[in-house]
């Protein structure tokens, strides 16, 4: 549960971040995603795609003609990224898909409005926003690589020690 609130926090925080991470996790054997829905995300196609997406986004968030996280629009998109890794990552863990809508609802607002309050925050002390964007984007980096870590070292632990998470 935890891990899955980090990783849609950071999705609040950059859309794409969390996901590029579990691509690429998915890719690399760390997240077991074959024989599931979610079987995409461990293709190389997906990992390039995300990965493009994801640099992109972290390059127009520092422009300053880049509109509010706020809009409506944007926030919906945030959501629904949300909700593609909480489910995703409910998926891997063999728990329910509702408890992922949940929490990656949850975790998308908090990372959106409170991810915004943190950087103009921020911004007002740097007297500058591309500090605080950069340090943003560290952080829901840094978040979901650390989320992905932690749930690919559960699963291996339980699988070491003989208990089934229904992942297969």
């Amino acid at each position: 549960m935890f891990c899955t609130i980090l990783l849609t926090i950071a999705t609040g925080m950059r859309t794409l971040t969390a996901i590029t991470v579990i691509c690429w996790a998915a890719y690399l054997g760390f997240l077991p995603v074959e024989g599931t829905w979610a079987f995409w995300m461990g293709h190389l196609a997906s990992v390039i795609v995300f990965t493009v997406l994801a640099l992109g986004e972290y390059v127009g968030d520092t422009l300053p003609q880049t509109p509010s996280r706020k809009a409506w629009p944007l926030v919906a998109g945030r959501l629904g990224a949300g909700i593609l890794v909480g489910v995703t990552i409910a998926t891997v863990l063999g728990q329910p898909k509702a408890g992922g809508v949940l929490f990656g609802v949850i975790g998308a607002l908090i990372g959106t409005y409170g991810g915004y309050r943190v950087r103009m925050f921020g911004a007002r002390l740097f007297k500058r926003d591309l500090p605080m964007a950069l340090l943003e984007s560290s952080a829901a980096l840094a978040f979901s690589v650390v989320a992905v870590w932690r749930i690919h070292v559960e699963i291996v632990m339980y699988a070491n020690h003989g208990v089934d998470l229904g992942l297969h």
